[in-house]
């Protein structure tokens, strides 16, 4: 039977990853993800799991490390944030070109320079061309779910490629939430046993891993990357779909909020679409037909199915806790493949980007309360008068 425990959004993900029971767990310390492996660390030294646990002198390392259990045929996890991924870079690409099924926790935070140890969403918004899949959390419970579905996403035959799970640094990785924790056993169950397809220490059948690989073969190991890409989006659904009837949840690509019958929407991620939501509800009691679309799976990026869930709307602001420095117009990542997406699949709809929160921020309600009303007013007229906007900056 399930419980309700006051935790953490980290207290909450070592918590899944107590339950799931991984054969090795490679990590090293970095702000706002520490305590998140030393919750874990503390249940390893307990007994509570029979984890190997590899503490490591860098992130470097520790992605090497799991990449080469991962190989050997472990069920592997690890955690890090903003610089500590960024150390990771070089081996992240390894990890998903060698369809490693890893699950890492990434709690979004700035990165350097200057230094700043807050959230925003420059560190997952790097990542997003590794080949990893990436999924968003609003909250600690919302991390714990995402991170327990990981595991079988991850591991599916048709997809075996790494999965990132993002919180918001400090915000609900360090916030005490309500989180309901489903019973030990239901979580392993839903897990299930790993069976690794080519492990690298089954002596009866040898593979060869890191090989040098020229033009003869590069070019087609890629292309099967991007097949198991595209098996991702149908298998984050399965599983989704066994898992909302297992344990009472409501998960998909997405989450719409009074979206049905609006004229307006906002887009955005992770916890500020829980203010976003308080904001609906008040221009609601005013008369104003405005929505919100809280994005889960980042990549793969649902393109068609986020096309046709904003196709009926007047305007469409997103908002961006990155940019992409030298895209168009230095637009924010969500924004740049949301414009794209809707103009391929012919959803002709004003959109305006605001980028916000950088360097952890605070987004207040009244802050977005102006998002909807610029929508509003884009809606009357027609007309985007300004495509960035950098909300809350000192300019």
């Amino acid at each position: 039977m399930s419980k309700f425990e006051a935790l953490t959004g980290n207290a909450a993900v070592a918590t899944a990853m107590r339950q799931i029971n991984p054969d090795v767990v490679a990590a090293y310390p970095i702000t706002p993800q520490t305590s998140t492996v030393q919750t874990f660390a503390d249940f390893v030294a307990d007994g509570l799991v029979d984890t190997e646990f590899v503490c490591v002198e860098s992130e470097h390392s520790a992605m090497s490390a799991c990449v080469g259990a991962s190989a050997a045929g472990a069920r592997v996890m690890t955690a890090t944030a903003a610089n500590g991924l960024a150390l990771m870079w070089e081996i992240l690409y390894i990890a998903a070109s060698n369809r490693c099924p890893i699950v890492m926790s990434l709690v979004n935070r700035a990165l350097s320079a200057p230094i700043n140890i807050h959230c925003d969403h420059s560190d997952v918004m790097g990542i997003r061309d590794s080949g990893w899949l990436i999924l968003f959390s609003e909250n600690g419970q919302e991390a714990y779910d995402n991170l327990i579905q990981a595991v079988r996403i991850a591991e599916h035959p048709d997809v075996l490629l790494p999965v990132a799970i993002c919180q918001d640094g400090f915000i609900t990785s360090h916030a005490l939430e309500r989180v309901e924790i489903y019973d030990d056993a239901d979580v392993r169950a839903f897990v299930g046993e790993y069976k690794p397809q080519w492990p690298l220490l089954d002596l009866e059948h040898p593979k060869t891993y890191g090989p040098l690989d020229f033009y003869d073969y590069y070019y087609e190991h890629k292309r099967q990357q991007v097949e198991a890409m595209e098996h991702a989006q149908r298998v984050i659904l399965e599983v989704a779909e066994e898992f909302n009837r297992k344990f009472n949840r409501n998960y998909g690509l997405f989450e719409p909020y009074r979206l049905e019958d609006a004229e307006v929407a906002v887009i955005v991620a992770n916890s500020t679409a829980g203010t976003a939501r308080v904001v609906v509800d008040r221009l609601r009691d005013e008369g104003l037909k405005v929505g919100l679309l809280k994005p889960r799976v980042f990549r793969p990026f649902p393109a068609e199915e986020l096309a046709d869930a904003l196709s009926h709307l007047k305007a469409v602001a997103v908002m961006d806790r990155s940019i992409s420095f030298g895209a168009m117009d230095n637009a924010g990542p969500l924004f740049l493949e949301l414009a794209a997406a809707l103009a391929l699949h012919g959803v002709q709809v004003p959109m305006a980007d605001y980028v916000y929160g950088l360097g952890g921020r605070d987004i207040l309600p009244h802050e977005i309360e102006r998002v909807y009303r610029d929508a509003l007013k884009v809606a009357e007229t027609g007309r985007v008068e300004r495509r960035v906007t950098y909300l809350s900056v000192r300019e």
